[in-house]
């Protein structure tokens, strides 16, 4: 049994569902998880055993720990580490990059072999700081081993300077036992639902698709669902959610699309189930932010049995063969997401195959079952190096 340690900032936000499925589909009886973080939300939606809650700690241990922050050993000697130490953590798993260069001397003072999954801010956005990219070197040469979600982020992170030797792709797993395959079917002359679901920031391309389907409203009936809004914390967030609203403007789309805001991931997925196509066309950010791999949101509405339209970006292409399990337009290219949606409704009886094709692809590969088996042979493979 190989204790480990996953340290993230906040358990957890509701736009990082995939941390908890990789957390909890870790099997039990190989693996036994501690959460160590700086504060809590949404607890109920996101249980887990064996959380370590700094806020939570007691007066004395936040005093010595504030203490420690001023004199700049918190990460040697504070919460973190010693929480490790305490529980007997082998193995420390830091979820994001710029996590996993902070928790350095903490994994070092444990003495703990250390594991960074980056996920894409952190490695495109973050990277274009030459202060984050040194601080990344450093943190190539120190942890054991550096996993990302597919191959277009790792080829990212070697360039950033990851050795190969330490790199591993790893995809994010979905709980396909809560998404039955229910194969959409669209027949001509119905309204077509199209739904997209994201937080509102320019990486999403969210003004594409708006264009894209103002281009289509006078030859198809669109129905049109958003969900999502803007991070009242986030400047970047809120400009994006002007251009959103300007975009449902300037295309006439006020009467075809009804914005629910941030709802939790349950009614996200029951929305999905009463729409035909998911539109997400990421882009490249003008501060250089990606999406990194894909969204966790396209292997969920794919493996639904919706049909995706999105871009070649990062590693969508990795989930989404266009023609084959879905469709892709590039990036920022509206005539051409136009001209999938247009291409899907035109060749109706493609859908199954497609469909069928998709949830296949995902079965074989984003699997949270399967996936957790893989993670944990991950750390075992460290452990038992280190044990050895």
């Amino acid at each position: 049994m190989n204790r480990v340690v996953h340290s993230t900032p906040v358990w957890l936000p509701g736009t990082q569902t995939w941390i908890h499925t990789q957390v909890s589909h870790l099997p039990a009886d190989r693996v036994e998880c501690h959460v160590v973080c700086e504060r809590t939300e949404n607890l109920e939606q996101f249980p887990v055993r064996n959380l370590h809650d700094f806020s939570a700690a007691g007066a004395l241990e936040r005093t010595w720990d504030r203490g420690l922050r001023r004199l700049g050993l918190r990460r040697h000697l504070g919460y973190l580490a010693r929480t490790a130490r305490r529980v007997g953590a082998e193995l420390l798993h830091s979820h994001f990059g710029d996590v996993a260069w902070a928790n350095l001397g903490a994994a070092r003072a444990a003495g703990c072999r250390h594991v960074a999954t980056f996920y894409g801010y952190d490695m495109s956005r973050l990277a274009q700081s030459p202060a984050w990219r040194l601080r990344f070197r450093r943190l190539f040469d120190a942890v054991d081993r550096v996993l990302c979600e597919g191959p277009h982020m790792a080829a990212r992170v070697v360039d950033l300077g990851c050795p190969e030797s330490k790199m591993r792709v790893h995809h994010l797993g979905i709980e396909l036992e809560r998404l039955p395959f229910r194969p959409r079917s669209w027949a001509r002359g119905a309204a077509l639902k199209v739904l997209i679901a994201a937080t509102f920031t320019e990486k999403k391309g969210i003004p594409y698709a708006l264009a894209a389907l103002g281009r289509m409203r006078r030859q198809v009936d669109l129905e049109v669902t958003v969900i999502g809004d803007a991070r009242a914390e986030s400047p970047e967030s809120q400009r994006e959610k002007r251009k959103i609203l300007a975009a449902i403007a300037e295309h006439e789309l006020g009467s075809n699309v009804r914005r629910l805001g941030f709802q939790p991931h349950a009614r996200v997925i029951e929305e999905a189930y009463r729409h035909h196509l998911f539109l997400s066309p990421s882009v490249t950010a003008e501060d250089g932010d990606t999406e990194g791999g894909a969204p966790v949101s396209i292997l969920e509405m794919a493996a639904s049995g919706m049909l995706v339209v999105s871009t070649r970006h990062c590693d969508i292409p990795n989930v989404v063969e266009d023609g084959r399990t879905g469709l892709l337009a590039q990036e920022r290219d509206v005539d051409g997401l136009a001209d999938r949606m247009l291409l899907a409704v035109s060749e109706p009886q493609r859908w199954p195959e497609m469909l069928a094709s998709a949830r296949a692809r995902i079965e074989a590969e984003f699997d949270a079952r399967k996936q957790g088996e893989r993670l944990a042979e991950h750390y075992e493979s460290l452990v038992g190096n280190r044990r050895a």
